[in-house]
């Protein structure tokens, strides 16, 4: 599925994840990848982030799959470094076909005890990080009357989130973003969509502070308190696979995607039956 040769995917939160997944997955079907990353802290974030060692290991598992991979330390919330990781793109490997805005972060609270600070750093990485990689991509695809673009929202675009309202708030918008782009750039033979993951088995859920929220009736929860969450994904409701998101994208990037474009493609493991 997907025949990519030829074409260059630009992926940001690329180091570890989901992102290296996506990487790993299209070079798979024949692309070339360039991926960045933040690879240091945040200040309210509370698990460990990326690291450049983690950018070289994507790099290292693009170029075993024989594909070229270019690696750019930057921040999603800064729109020149965004800038300058496409002109890098360009200069390297002549275009950027794909663009999977898949950055993000989280962190934990109620509404009414957040601080300014949390609010503002999952607002500015998860939601305006995806409208700066889009206003970094889309004049070069417009320019080359062709692109696909893909989003990371999440499931909690479709509801509200306990203790993760912030989290909701960003990416209900990053479903608004990606429907009102897809108008604005049809007619130049882009496409932008969306995928609304569940929970993914990924640093992002496997952590201390995430431990907490699974188990609050421990004072200090460890991996073993929630291993069968981590360890036991055979049921459909089960943690997602990152290379099942990686698969859903694959589709949506490649040929057999090219009349799909302002969709929001939930893979919930059946939570969304019962939605509207």
């Amino acid at each position: 599925m997907g025949n990519l040769d030829g074409k260059v995917a630009l992926i940001t939160g690329g180091a570890r994840g989901q992102g290296r997944s996506h990487a790993v997955t299209l070079a798979g079907a024949g692309a070339d990848i360039v991926v960045c990353d933040i690879a240091e802290p945040i200040g309210s974030v509370p698990y460990a982030l990326s690291s450049a060692a983690d950018l070289a290991e994507t790099v290292a598992q693009v170029e075993k799959v024989g594909r070229r991979c270019v690696a750019v330390p930057a921040d999603v919330r800064v729109q020149a470094e965004l800038d300058a990781v496409v002109g890098r793109a360009v200069a390297e490997l002549g275009h950027v076909d794909i663009l999977l805005a898949n950055a993000g972060i989280a962190s934990y609270g109620p509404i009414a005890e957040m601080s300014g600070a949390q609010w503002q750093d999952m607002i500015d990485v998860n939601l305006t990080g995806v409208f700066n990689s889009f206003r970094a991509v889309v004049p070069h695809m417009i320019e080359r009357r062709s692109g696909r673009i893909v989003a990371t929202s999440s499931i909690v675009a479709r509801m509200g989130a306990t203790n993760s309202g912030h989290y909701a708030a960003a990416k209900w918008g990053v479903l608004g973003l990606v429907k009102s782009l897809a108008l604005e750039v049809k007619q130049f033979g882009i496409t932008v969509n969306a995928v609304l993951p569940s929970g993914v088995n990924t640093p992002m859920l496997d952590n201390p502070a995430m431990y907490a929220v699974f188990r609050p009736d421990l004072e200090n929860p460890t991996r073993d308190d929630v291993k069968e969450m981590f360890d036991d994904n055979s049921a459909i409701e089960g943690l997602l696979d990152p290379v099942e998101v990686s698969n859903a994208i694959l589709f949506l990037v490649s040929d057999a995607g090219r009349h799909l474009s302002g969709e929001a493609i939930t893979m919930s493991g059946g939570m969304s039956a019962g939605m509207t």
